[in-house]
């Protein structure tokens, strides 16, 4: 990835002026400071449940709107998942609310999830981003953005966000595999936007 002064290098070898050479490279090293860790996270719009979409609640009082068609899974107790798959029972999206369970923490929590996908047994674990501060319906919340490889050579692309509430605090995970996250990912941050805690 190109940094900021090779980006105001090759503009002005492209004939662009230095002084908007120079505009262009203060533009860049501004978008590397401050509110830009909240980029990754520019679509999350706090919202109610959307038209068609139905609820799924954990124990805990948590919950999160999910679309028609995604099946509802068992798993841990106290927790609740949601998963679309293709017509070979494959993961296209998966989406889970699980209290908190212990260690989590607001200020460390993209360090915490990317240390517990390794611990987990995960390969390949790359953060692409992640951002604190964020307003839920009813909470604030911390999320990171990553990637990663399962032990069993399933990549996903997965957002994994800490949110706490008056009530519970609860990590919501949204994964799909790379080839279907262009497909499902809006869905996956709705459903985000509409989780209460």
């Amino acid at each position: 990835m190109p940094t900021p002064t090779t980006r105001a290098a090759r503009a002005t070898e492209t004939g662009i002026s230095r002084r908007a050479a120079a505009a262009l490279l203060a533009t860049v090293a501004l978008a590397g400071c401050g509110s830009s860790s909240h980029t990754p996270f520019g679509w999350l719009r706090p919202a109610a449940q959307p038209a068609g979409w139905f609820l799924l609640r954990i124990p805990s009082g948590a919950a999160i709107a999910y679309p028609a068609g995604w099946q509802r899974l068992h798993g841990d107790p106290g927790s609740g998942t949601v998963a679309l798959r293709n017509a070979s029972g494959h993961f296209l999206g998966y989406l889970n609310l699980t209290p908190r369970q212990g260690e989590e923490q607001l200020a460390t929590w993209a360090s915490f999830r990317v240390d517990h996908n390794r611990e987990e047994g995960d390969r390949q674990v790359v953060e692409l981003g992640h951002a604190g501060g964020l307003r839920f319906r009813n909470a604030r919340g911390s999320c990171v953005s990553d990637r990663y490889v399962t032990q069993v050579g399933t990549s996903y692309h997965e957002i994994a966000c800490l949110v706490v509430g008056a009530r519970a605090a609860t990590v919501v995970v949204a994964a799909a595999p790379p080839g279907s996250w262009a497909r499902v990912a809006p869905a996956l941050q709705r459903a985000i936007s509409t989780l209460t805690t």
